[in-house]
C-alpha cells in the first residue's frame, strides 16, 4: 500500500471504519489519570536544582516554571480540536500525517520508537531502580552482574542490578499492559492517585511544616537578584536582560522534559470513550493538574531552602534535601518510597500509550508489519513486545569518559539530544490546527481550540523563541536530535518503495 501524496485524500479513511478491533474501555477519569501519570515521573524532584543554577534566582525559577505551565497548557488545549477531530489509535502521529504528509508523521513517529518514548521509559525505569536502591543498597549501577565491557573509547555494555531492576520494571509493566487494557488502566489509576497524594504530601509538607522564615525572606524578600548562577556561555549571564532570556529558555529542557508525555492519551484516542469529548477534557484537566502542583512544589522547596542549598542539593535531589530539612535522618528513605511510586505509574503510562502510537504506524505499513496485529486481549501485544525489546537495548549502552574514568548512560545523551526535536513535532502539530481549518473547513470540530488563533499562535511563537536559543547556545545537543530526526527520511522512501 503507498499513500497519495495529497493530503486531502487521506482524510476519507477517518471516516472509514477502523482497521482494529480496539476496546472502547477509557472513560474520562481513566484518560486524565493517563495525562497526568504520564507526565509525572522523577523529574519534578530533581530538575529545579539545574533550573535554579541556569536562572540564578528564586524569582526566575518559578517564572521558568510558570513558561512551562502556559507553554504545556496552551499546547494541550490546542490538541484537544485534533484528538476530537481524528479519534484514532495513534494520536499526534495521525495529526502530522493529515495535515503535512506521511513523511512527517513517519519522522515523527520513528522518533518517538528510536529514542523519545523508548528512552524515557528506559530513563525512569532505572530512575524507580536507583531510588530503590536507597532502602536496598544492594540496588546500585555500580554493583554489576556483567562488569562493563568496553565496545570503543568512550563506549561500553554493562549489566548492573540497577539496570536489572529497571528491566524487570519495564518487562513485567509490558506484560501486565499484553493481558488487556483494563490491567493496563487499573494500575494507572492507582498509581496515579498515589502519586498525585505523594505530591500534594511533599507540597504540604514544606508549606505547612518545614516554613523556614530565614529562606523565605531570602527567597522572597530577594526574589529577582542572580546568584551562584552557571554562566550559559562566556560572558552570557543572567545578569543582563539577553542573558537572562537565554537562561530561561535553557531551563525549559528540564521543566518541559518534566511536563512532557501529557500527550500519551491522544496515541490510545482509539480506547477512550465518548473520544471526541473526554480525549479534550483530559488533556485539559491533566495537565492543569500537574503544572498546579508542579509549581506549588516548587514554592514549597523555597520556603524550606535557602536558594544555594536548592542550587547545591546533593544529586540535584532538591525534593529529598527539602524533607530531608523536615525529617532530618529520614529525607531520603520518604522521597524514596514516593518517588519509586511516581516512576512506576510512569512507565506504565508509557508503555500502554506508546504501543499505540507504533500500532498505527503499522497499520500504514510504515513499522514491523507484526505490530498491526491485536492479541487475544484485544490490545496491541506484538507492538508491546517490540516497544519493550528496544527499551531494554537502550537500557544496556553505558558512555565512558576516560578522564574522570566515570560512566553515563546512553539513554540519557539521546535524551538530552531529541528535547529539541520533540519542541520542532510539538510546534508542527499546533501548527496542524492553523493547516487543517484552512484546508479542511467544513470538517466537524467537537471541540475547537480555546483561543484560537491567539492561544495557538502564542505556543508557536513561544516554543520557537526557545528552540531558536537552544540551537544558538546547546548546539552539542539540538544538533544531535536533529540529525537523529533526518535519518528516518531514507527508512522512510525505503519502507515506501518495500510496500509498492
Amino acid at each position: 500500500m503507498s499513500y497519495p501524496e495529497a493530503p486531502a485524500i487521506l482524510d476519507k479513511r477517518l471516516m472509514q471504519p477502523a482497521k482494529s478491533e480496539l476496546t472502547r474501555s477509557l472513560g474520562l477519569f481513566d484518560s486524565t489519570m493517563l495525562v497526568a501519570g504520564s507526565m509525572i515521573g522523577s523529574g519534578i524532584f530533581i530538575v529545579s536544582a539545574e533550573m535554579s543554577r541556569n536562572v540564578g534566582s528564586p524569582g526566575w525559577l518559578l517564572v521558568s516554571w510558570i513558561i512551562t505551565g502556559i507553554l504545556t497548557l496552551t499546547a494541550a488545549l490546542s490538541y484537544g480540536e485534533l484528538a476530537a477531530m481524528m479519534p484514532r489509535a495513534g494520536g499526534q502521529y495521525v495529526y502530522l500525517r493529515e495535515a503535512f504528509s506521511p513523511l512527517w508523521g513517519f519522522l515523527y513517529g520513528w522518533t518517538l520508537f528510536g529514542v523519545i518514548q523508548t528512552g524515557t521509559i528506559a530513563a525512569v525505569g532505572v530512575a524507580f531502580a536507583r531510588y530503590l536502591g536507597v532502602l536496598l543498597p544492594a540496588i546500585s549501577e555500580s554493583n554489576y552482574l556483567v562488569a562493563p565491557i568496553h565496545i570503543s573509547s568512550g563506549y561500553a555494555l554493562s549489566l548492573s542490578t540497577a539496570q536489572l531492576v529497571g528491566i524487570l520494571v519495564i518487562l513485567f509493566l509490558t506484560y501486565t499492559n499484553t493481558r488487556g487494557i483494563q490491567y493496563g488502566k487499573s494500575v494507572q489509576n492507582v498509581f496515579t492517585v498515589a502519586k498525585i497524594g505523594s505530591l500534594v504530601g511533599l507540597i504540604g509538607l514544606g508549606i505547612f511544616l518545614g516554613w523556614n522564615r530565614e529562606a523565605v525572606a531570602g527567597n522572597f524578600g530577594n526574589a529577582w537578584t542572580p546568584r551562584g548562577f552557571t554562566p550559559i556561555a562566556p560572558g552570557l549571564t543572567p545578569e543582563s536582560a539577553f542573558g537572562l532570556l537565554v537562561a530561561l529558555c535553557v531551563a525549559q529542557t528540564g521543566s518541559l522534559f518534566s511536563a512532557d508525555a501529557w500527550n500519551n492519551i491522544t496515541f490510545t484516542a482509539g480506547e477512550v470513550r465518548t473520544p471526541r469529548r473526554n480525549v479534550p477534557l483530559s488533556l485539559a484537566f491533566g495537565t492543569a493538574i500537574v503544572i498546579g502542583l508542579y509549581l506549588l512544589a516548587n514554592v514549597a522547596y523555597l520556603v524550606v531552602l535557602p536558594f544555594d542549598k536548592v542550587q547545591a542539593a546533593p544529586l540535584d535531589r532538591v525534593a529529598t534535601a527539602m524533607v530531608g530539612a523536615v525529617f532530618p535522618g529520614a529525607g531520603a528513605q520518604i522521597m524514596a518510597i514516593a518517588i519509586m511510586i511516581s516512576t512506576f505509574g510512569c512507565i506504565n503510562g508509557m508503555v500502554l500509550a506508546g504501543a499505540r502510537a507504533f500500532f498505527a504506524m503499522a497499520q500504514d505499513n510504515l513499522f514491523f508489519r507484526a505490530a498491526k496485529k491485536l492479541n487475544r486481549a484485544r490490545v496491541p501485544g506484538i507492538a508491546l513486545v517490540l516497544q519493550a525489546a528496544w527499551t531494554t537495548a537502550l537500557v544496556l549502552p553505558r558512555t565512558y569518559d576516560p578522564a574522570t574514568g566515570k560512566f553515563g548512560n546512553l539513554y540519557g545523551n539521546l535524551l538530552d539530544y531529541v528535547i529539541s526535536a520533540a519542541l520542532i513535532f510539538y510546534i508542527l502539530t499546533i501548527a496542524a490546527v492553523f493547516v487543517l481549518r484552512k484546508r479542511r473547513p467544513d470538517e466537524e470540530r467537537p471541540y475547537r481550540a480555546f483561543g484560537y488563533p491567539f492561544v495557538p499562535a502564542l505556543y508557536i511563537a513561544g516554543a520557537s523563541v526557545i528552540l531558536i536559543l537552544l540551537f544558538a547556545y546547546r548546539t552539542s545537543t539540538t544538533v544531535p536530535g536533529l540529525v537523529i530526526v533526518l535519518i528516518g527520511v531514507p527508512l522512510y522512501f525505503f519502507l515506501k518503495r518495500r510496500v509498492r
